[in-house]
């Protein structure tokens, strides 16, 4: 071999030995850029993964919150119950009284009537009638004022059931709108385990690749 082929030869070796170094510094580069985007998305997991988290506990919290929400409604639902069943029972008692104060009212009339036609006490007998039906219209008036009341305590109870209803209902769409957000999470969570394991595949081709590589291993 002469001088000048021994030197192309030499050449060629130090050609193949800096590309061959220039792809082992590749691969490395490759390599750190994949354990960058590992990293990366680590964090970027661990972060969706404490929103998860967070959003569970809010939603355990409504939850709870509505299961009691729940046996509050129950119970004022019987409550409501009772109270429709009183104010009925009331009514009736209002108009049975009403009817024997008006029986009881004729009878006396005609009583006193008989009795002033019998003993010719006719003079009186207006004054008397009078004081019976102021008597008689005051007792109907408490009556009536005693149910008036029992009346407006039961609509109070009608109002703060419908205000419990109407916040159970914006409690049911906050629960709907968290399962929403949460679904979209752990899809979220699935394609960032999905490219992970992906750059994983990818890390370990590169680190074999020097290796496999019949330019790298001559």
């Amino acid at each position: 071999m002469n001088l000048d082929a021994l030197f192309q030869q030499i050449q060629l070796t130090e050609k193949q030995a800096g590309e061959k170094r220039r792809r082992i510094q590749q691969a490395k580069c490759d390599i750190n850029r994949c354990h960058e985007k590992i990293n990366q998305l680590k964090e970027e997991l661990n972060t969706a993964k404490i929103k998860l988290e967070t959003k569970v506990q809010q939603l355990s919290e409504k939850m709870f919150f509505l299961e009691i929400l729940k046996k509050r409604e129950d119970s004022l639902e019987k409550q409501k119950a009772e109270l429709i069943n009183q104010k009925s029972i009331l009514l009736k008692n209002f108009v049975y009284v009403k009817r024997k104060i008006t029986e009881e009212e004729d009878s006396f009339t005609r009583e006193i009537t008989d009795f002033n036609n019998e003993y010719g006490l006719t003079s009186n007998r207006d004054l008397l009638i009078k004081k019976k039906v102021k008597t008689e219209i005051n007792d109907l008036e408490n009556e009536a004022a005693l149910l008036k009341n029992e009346m407006e305590s039961m609509e109070h109870k009608n109002v703060q059931l419908n205000a419990l209803q109407l916040q159970k209902n914006e409690l049911k769409q906050k629960l709907f709108t968290l399962q929403s957000e949460l679904k979209d999470l752990e899809k979220l969570i699935k394609e960032a385990e999905g490219t992970t394991k992906d750059l994983e595949a990818e890390k370990v081709q590169v680190t074999e690749k020097p290796q496999t590589n019949p330019e790298c291993l001559r």
